[in-house]
């Protein structure tokens, strides 16, 4: 009779927190972890090193390609669970060379991140809070590459409720494990010329990272683990509504090295309340002093995202308001024109007001860039596409 290979249930990709080194899924597990999972199987301690490599470094997922690996060790990954928690099941390229890849998780979940060419506008407005003299690449071959940041999601749809976002509108569906946040990152990695170098990555796509912590915290481990990709955590900038808890977790946790970009988008708490349900929770002064406590590193800058809304928030008045409101803080400032949504009747500011405000706050002294729209051609404002894939009324949100 022959003896058939047991293999275990899929782990789901969602959950870590709380559970044992043998419970979260290989993808999500840091080398220490590994180490505690193989000593069980009987391994010597640098196959951890080994298996850790070979996901987070070379980006393979399927134990049988791990060639420096035994045969019964590769087995036995299989039997772990080893695997894609997703796939690719759509991409758009755009004429700028944006790629926008659309992936399809566990429970009907479907998330984009997107890769997005740096142009020498594009290093401000979408790399986040890495400024141009921070530059130090040492390598010849990459500096002359083409430069790309990646834009990944952390929830499938977002409970923030923001009024101008599609993604907001829809509510929150579920989030997102380390495992699949990372999985964006190795998967985005694969599409790739052999001229791109991945520059920055932003946590800007789809959900809240802050409301998900403990998975995003472990997602910013494993990405810039040294075994891994080693990404510098300074190449890495995560977007926040404002949740105070979070901001405060997220300068401790890494001792303010983590890009940190904000969601503002009004100078004072009555405007702001009526497009940012969050405001009422954690209004704009509790905000403030959180941003004034996060241990920023010297030469480096927050980034204040303001999403000019025609009519509400585009004034020059409000541009004055915000400019004080923001003097005690070390900023840069994106302006982002609002992109008209199905979900909203805001409309989208006149192009001579957003110029007017920008140049408002030049005067005041702030480095203010407008944001580039990239890769109208393929599909419309962040998160649309994966919302308009699936049938939010056959989910269950959590």
């Amino acid at each position: 009779m022959t003896e058939t290979t047991q293999i275990a249930p899929p782990r789901d990709p969602s959950i870590t927190r709380g559970l044992g080194a043998a419970d979260i899924h290989p993808l999500a597990r840091l080398p220490d972890e590994w180490e505690q999972v193989l000593s069980t199987w009987g391994e010597k301690r640098f196959r951890a090193d080994q298996v850790f490599s070979w996901m987070h470094a070379r980006g393979v997922l399927q134990s049988e390609d791990m060639s420096n690996l035994s045969k019964p060790l590769r087995e036995r990954l299989k039997e772990d669970g080893l695997s894609e928690p997703g796939a690719v099941s759509d991409i758009h390229e755009s004429s700028d060379g944006t790629k926008k890849l659309l992936l399809t998780l566990d429970r009907g979940a479907k998330v984009e991140c997107v890769l997005i060419p740096m142009t020498k506008l594009g290093d401000a407005d979408v790399a986040g809070g890495v400024d141009d003299e921070e530059e130090d690449d040492s390598n010849a071959e990459t500096v002359e590459k083409r430069r790309i940041t990646l834009c990944i999601s952390t929830q499938f749809g977002c409970a923030m409720g923001c009024v101008f976002c599609a993604s907001g509108q829809s509510g929150l569906f579920r989030g997102l494990g380390a495992a699949e946040v990372v999985y964006q990152v190795i998967k985005s990695r694969s599409y790739l010329s052999p001229n791109d170098h991945l520059r920055n990555v932003v946590f800007m796509g789809m959900g809240e990272p802050l409301h998900h912590y403990d998975e995003t915290a472990r997602a910013l481990r494993l990405l810039s683990h040294p075994k891994g990709l080693g990404m510098s955590l300074r190449r890495i900038t995560v977007s926040t509504v404002g949740l105070v808890p979070g901001i405060k977790r997220l300068g401790e946790d890494f001792a303010g090295k983590v890009g940190l970009a904000v969601s503002l988008h009004a100078p004072d708490d009555e405007t702001r309340d009526r497009i940012m349900p969050m405001n009422k929770k954690y209004p704009i002064l509790a905000l403030m002093d959180a941003l004034k406590a996060y241990p920023l590193p010297a030469r480096r800058r927050m980034t204040i995202e303001y999403i000019l809304i025609g009519g509400v928030n585009d004034s020059l008045d409000h541009a004055n308001r915000l400019a004080k409101l923001l003097r005690p803080l070390r900023v840069k400032l994106n302006l982002i024109p609002m992109n008209s949504i199905d979900q909203s009747t805001l409309q989208s500011p006149r192009p001579e007001a957003v110029l007017a405000f920008r140049e408002r706050m030049a005067e005041h002294g702030y480095s203010c860039f407008v944001r580039t729209r990239r890769g109208d051609d393929v599909a419309a404002a962040c998160g649309q596409l994966a919302l308009r894939s699936v049938q939010p009324e056959r989910l269950v949100r959590r």
